[in-house]
């Protein structure tokens, strides 16, 4: 973790330490760690009681997706869920106390669960809790770094039966997640991008004009570092797939790999899929442009769109 967490933070010079999580952990946003901690816990407890998913679903009388769900923090816990697993595990009244203080904080309304349709609701409190964010894209511009009319037109291209209130809704909420850069307390943020991005004119021209201003603005802000895969590369470390590596200050958080799919997405954190991931973010961070270099070919692909 330290290797990549120390290149994502070379094109950043604001300080980076134990305090900023602790901010963060006053924040709306910090519902998804109470999450997480609290499915940690209840998978640990499992395990003391020599005990499978299937074993706990019996008992709860339900899947045993749901129970995986929530060991993983990626469904929000029932406060009767909680006390019927309390039972099941014999607890203590102390500890039971405050697994359902950890599982009221989880149901804290994060500001993205006012939208009618945020199918990815998991992985925006995960990407507001993060310190390290490293995204691989050879599709389109991360959400991070789109502007409102690229957002726009990736989105209705993507989905194009959208009712129109949720349309809005989708790309309001975009948008709205990038106020995450804008903050003092912002996480390191390494975008690599296949230089297949860039060449994809989403929306035209004239939209791509401005989204390649966007992504050098963001460079040039501190707020992201950007580096490009190069065509002329050939075959490479992660060509079969986008995914995002979430890295947290919480020592007890492990980190998370988000692999978005078109009808569904995948949240891994086993330890061995999740190095797996960070081997190949790593190799395609030393296989990239640099910087200074992506800067460049980004500067040069936008004057070539100059005249559209």
């Amino acid at each position: 973790m330290a290797y990549l967490a120390h290149a994502i933070g070379q094109g950043h010079r604001q300080p980076h330490c134990r305090a900023r999580a602790e901010e963060r952990a006053l924040s709306g946003a910090s519902l998804t760690l109470r999450q997480r901690e609290l499915g940690k816990r209840l998978r640990e407890l499992r395990y003391q009681h020599g005990l499978t998913v299937e074993d706990v679903a019996g008992q709860l009388l339900c899947s045993a997706t749901k129970v995986s769900r929530l060991e993983t923090g990626m469904r929000r816990p029932s406060l009767r869920d909680v006390r019927d697993l309390c039972a099941l595990y014999h607890l203590d009244e102390r500890t039971s106390t405050e697994l359902m203080t950890l599982a009221r904080g989880a149901r804290e309304q994060g500001w993205w669960t006012q939208y009618v349709d945020v199918s990815f609701e998991p992985y925006i409190g995960l990407e507001a809790e993060a310190a390290a964010i490293t995204c691989y894209s050879m599709h389109y511009v991360p959400g991070l770094l789109q502007t409102e009319q690229y957002a726009r037109a990736l989105i209705k291209a993507v989905a194009p039966g959208l009712e129109p209130e949720v349309f809005e809704q989708r790309v309001e909420v975009r948008l709205r997640r990038q106020q995450l850069l804008e903050q003092d307390n912002r996480p390191r943020y390494l975008a690599l991008l296949d230089e297949a991005v860039l060449h994809r004119r989403v929306g035209g021209g004239q939209v791509m004009y401005a989204q390649l201003g966007k992504i050098l603005q963001a460079e040039e802000k501190d707020q992201a570092t950007v580096q490009i895969i190069p065509f002329d590369l050939g075959a490479h470390a992660a060509q079969d797939s986008n995914f995002v590596l979430l890295e947290f200050d919480e020592p007890s958080l492990s980190p998370v790999v988000y692999v978005e799919g078109l009808t569904g997405s995948r949240y891994i954190d086993r330890e061995a899929d999740v190095d797996r991931y960070r081997e190949a973010a790593e190799q395609l961070r030393d296989s990239a442009l640099n910087p200074r270099d992506s800067a460049d070919r980004l500067a040069e692909l936008r004057k070539a769109l100059s005249g559209s």
